[in-house]
């Protein structure tokens, strides 16, 4: 699918700089830090989820634990 992206040039130039880094097309780079954030993202929901879990299902353990 193709499409459009405006940039400002400070946008820009940190697209250029990540591209050199990564030797690499500029359309590619935006690519790899597109699906970086996205894994980062999920993995903190699921850091969150988890968290949550223990927070609810071992709250006992949790107080005791808060307590030693």
């Amino acid at each position: 699918m193709a499409m459009t992206l405006r940039l400002t040039a400070e946008d820009e130039a940190i697209l250029s700089r990540l591209a050199e880094q990564l030797g690499t097309s500029k359309q590619k780079a935006l690519l790899e830090a597109m699906r970086m954030v996205e894994r980062e993202s999920r993995k903190k929901r699921r850091v969150s989820e988890a968290l949550q879990f223990v927070l609810t299902h071992d709250k006992e353990l949790m107080d005791r634990l808060a307590d030693a």
